[in-house]
């Protein structure tokens, strides 16, 4: 008799509005968060007309003050006392609809547990290739590196990402040692850092050193700046935040290597990179493999700012993008949306800040088989991936949602379109592309040059 309850008088909600008064000030307005890239997508449908699929509505009965312990059950109850009784028919059509959604409910829980059953089976797969992998490198690709590195086996073998054991070592052994660092010159830069950071300490504040950084001549300056930057680096791993395992050999890399160029610095972007080879290398290893890495001309230049390299490579990443993505290159185009926008942040990083961890150190496993050619080469493999969405956007949708990329992208997804991202243009490849900008620019400069004096 009791089972339809006295209906409660449904609370309206409250309203939100604009920031009010408080007793004693203005309420202050709310800082503007960092956006999700599922967030810009529907704002921008929304602005343009493409609405976004509406939420179902819930199901959930608000006016019942408890919930049953088996909502489909309820089919099978008979009415209250006070209501005319079931009818055989109604009753009879009643149990079957109930037994039509049991057997509904069991055919999507078995649904999902062949689901489950599937990815636990991809993921032991995955886990013996991995396996198997590691032994070939160590046991066959590493005792002969000089031989085999170039062979067509082991290129494959590279492509399809490195077993974590051997991805340190593979990565060493990639970049190389051009600058013939010691693991005793790591130490001696290391106590060089750590003398200007207790004379820093004892001279001035924090805040000082961050307000007056950017303008000492002496680049050694940055060491404190450095501080700034750490704990911004994977901030959702905490290993590098202050009290983390790694958060002094993060500053200790960092800072050895503003001592060892301080025709460098300190420049933002470094931390991520020290940060994976701290995860994939010890200490000094990781610091010969970073100084020799930002050795290389892409990231020199992009450290540096040369201004005039920079815009070659943008020149030349252009190339590739009209011949591989025309219909996205030319709505680029129309909105003057030029590679700067999104490629710096991603080669800064080497991708370490804008994909996932595991994606990115993927990326890092062929970017140090086929060198600078393939940070760009993913650049518009992550393009190709997303382009439809951005097609249907603006300028200013399109710098959002690439500063930030989606969370859920996958390494198959990506690399099955990378792949298919050719790096020919009129049967040039990378490197004669850059070659033959590099050479306009110097027939430039000579055609430009004053005239001698008589």
């Amino acid at each position: 008799r009791n089972f339809f309850t006295k209906r409660t008088k449904e609370l309206k909600p409250a309203v939100q509005s604009a920031p009010g008064w408080k007793l004693f000030g203005k309420v202050p307005p709310r800082e503007n968060l960092p956006k999700d890239s599922k967030i810009i997508q529907q704002e921008y449908e929304a602005r343009t007309g493409r609405m976004c699929k509406p939420p179902p509505p819930p199901t959930r009965r608000k006016n019942i003050e408890f919930e049953p312990l088996s909502t489909t059950a309820l089919i099978l109850e008979d009415r209250p006392a006070n209501l005319p009784a079931k009818s055989v028919e109604e009753a009879l059509r009643h149990r079957q609809e109930y037994d039509e959604m049991v057997a509904e409910a069991k055919k999507r829980e078995i649904k999902e547990a062949h689901k489950r059953k599937k990815i636990m089976r991809e993921r032991f797969k995955q886990e013996e290739n991995i396996a198997s992998a590691m032994v070939i490198w160590v046991n066959e690709i590493l005792p002969n590196w000089e031989g085999m590195r170039a062979t067509r086996r082991v290129r494959e073998l590279w492509w399809q990402g490195l077993p974590p054991s051997v991805r340190g070592k593979v990565w060493s052994l990639a970049v190389g040692n051009e600058l013939n660092i010691t693991p005793e010159l790591y130490e001696i830069f290391l106590s060089r850092a750590k003398e200007r950071w207790k004379s820093f300490s004892e001279t001035s504040s924090e805040n000082d050193i961050e307000d007056a950084g950017a303008s000492v001549a002496d680049r050694e300056a940055s060491l404190e700046l450095i501080k700034l930057d750490i704990s911004r680096t994977f901030p959702s791993l905490y290993i590098f935040q202050k009290g983390g395992p790694y958060h002094d050999l993060l500053h200790s890399v960092l800072g050895a290597y503003t001592c060892y160029r301080p025709d460098v610095g300190y420049v933002q972007g470094m931390s991520f990179i020290a940060a994976v080879l701290i995860l994939n290398l010890e200490e000094a290893d990781a610091f010969i493999a970073f100084a020799n890495l930002l050795n290389k001309p892409c990231q020199l230049a992009f450290f540096r700012v040369d201004h005039s390299m920079m815009l070659k490579y943008f020149a030349a990443f252009e190339v590739f993008f009209e011949e591989n993505l025309p219909k996205l290159f030319l709505h680029f185009k129309s909105y003057s949306l030029t590679p700067d926008i999104y490629l710096i942040d991603w080669i800064f990083t080497l991708y370490s800040k804008s994909l996932p961890l595991d994606l990115a150190c993927r990326v890092w496993d062929v970017f140090c088989r086929d060198g600078e050619e393939f940070l760009f080469r993913t650049g518009l493999g992550i393009l190709r991936l997303y382009e439809d969405i951005l097609l249907q956007m603006d300028f200013i949708h399109i710098a959002q949602f690439l500063t930030k990329l989606p969370e859920d992208i996958t390494s198959e997804k990506l690399f099955s379109c990378i792949a298919a991202i050719q790096m020919q243009n009129s049967n040039k490849k990378w490197a004669q592309v850059f070659a033959s900008l590099m050479k306009d620019n110097k027939e430039g400069d000579k055609n430009h040059s004053p005239a001698p004096k008589s």
